[in-house]
């Protein structure tokens, strides 16, 4: 392509990079000062001038085909590209502006982003939040998503990622439930007590230990099982067993001493642990809001209180 018809065609593809990220011609067009068949027609002589689909139409939304997910991802780092242009001047002084889409799974969400929104949202007033609590994997690009927080060992490959916190997982339960049943010393003596879990697949009510080197599995059960860490701390207060929470969901609990850990002597070896990372799509100019949300989460959720283990040279033999 010659660069005369490159530069003709500037226009449609920063039309095409708002049609993607509105969802549809009409929303874009409200945005672009314009109307939805003029959009439109930009977009399809974009598609001529290139000769590949690049949106899959349908009469309720619209899909990038394959081609059209390489020409969105180089549109939007040149319209990247030319806003890091225009704030040269000025950008020591300039404001952050604009929304941030953030996917984020809904415990982590609830309990670990939120409390630290409200700071943010004080300290830059042109950015907007847009948190999406949802579990289920969601695509930077397809769910149109600018930045996701997601509990891996291995971010995914492609991405730029950021390492935020440990999510670690532990065993509590009330004092009261605890005189009243005894308290554990051995992950073998939960085979007696009523035992709180995820119960999304069997094996969630199969714990693992681990102390000294050596683990330790043990079968539980229990009348009350629910998928939702909040409400597995509301059933743990409420003495109906000994429930497994993370940490950043029991340590304000822990420490009004409502609640206690169980068994601290071991690991409880969660299968959704892991680490907390966030990560984004490559781009050699990272917009001015990224940035800052990026630098203030990284350091907000920096300082987020971790579980402290015992000593390993205090631990009894198992």
């Amino acid at each position: 392509m010659s660069t005369n018809l490159s530069t003709a065609l500037l226009v449609e593809m920063a039309v095409f990079v708002q049609v993607v990220e509105s969802g549809s011609f009409s929303a874009a067009a409200r945005q672009l000062g314009s109307s939805p068949s003029a959009t439109s027609r930009s977009v399809a002589r974009l598609e001529q001038a290139l000769n590949v689909r690049l949106l899959h139409r349908t009469t309720r939304k619209l899909r990038l085909s394959e081609q059209g997910e390489a020409v969105f991802q180089r549109c939007r780092s040149m319209l990247d590209a030319a806003n890091a242009v225009m704030t040269i001047s000025g950008q020591g002084s300039s404001e952050p502006e604009g929304t941030i889409s953030v996917s984020v799974p809904k415990a982590v969400g609830h309990f670990v982003l939120h409390p630290h929104m409200p700071e943010f949202l004080r300290r830059y007033p042109q950015v907007d939040v847009h948190l999406r609590l949802e579990d289920r994997y969601m695509d930077l690009i397809d769910d149109r998503v600018d930045l996701a927080l997601r509990i891996t060992d291995r971010p995914s490959p492609g991405l730029i990622g950021r390492p935020l916190m440990t999510i670690e997982h532990l065993l509590c339960a009330t004092p009261h439930y605890l005189a009243q049943q005894g308290t554990p010393r051995h992950p073998r003596d939960l085979t007696e007590h009523s035992c709180i879990y995820l119960g999304e697949t069997p094996s969630d009510s199969r714990w693992r230990f681990r102390r000294n080197g050596k683990t330790v599995s043990v079968n539980v059960r229990g009348r009350y099982a629910a998928n939702h860490t909040g409400v597995r701390l509301d059933a743990v207060k409420q003495h109906i067993g000994i429930g497994s929470l993370p940490y950043f969901t029991a340590h304000q609990a822990l420490a009004s001493g409502e609640i206690v850990q169980v068994l601290p002597e071991w690991d409880f070896l969660s299968s959704y642990h892991g680490d907390l990372w966030l990560l984004y799509a490559p781009t050699q100019h990272l917009p001015p809001k990224l940035r800052v949300f990026i630098d203030y989460l990284v350091a907000s959720l920096g300082q987020e209180p971790a579980l402290k283990r015992l000593a390993q040279g205090n631990i009894d033999a198992v």
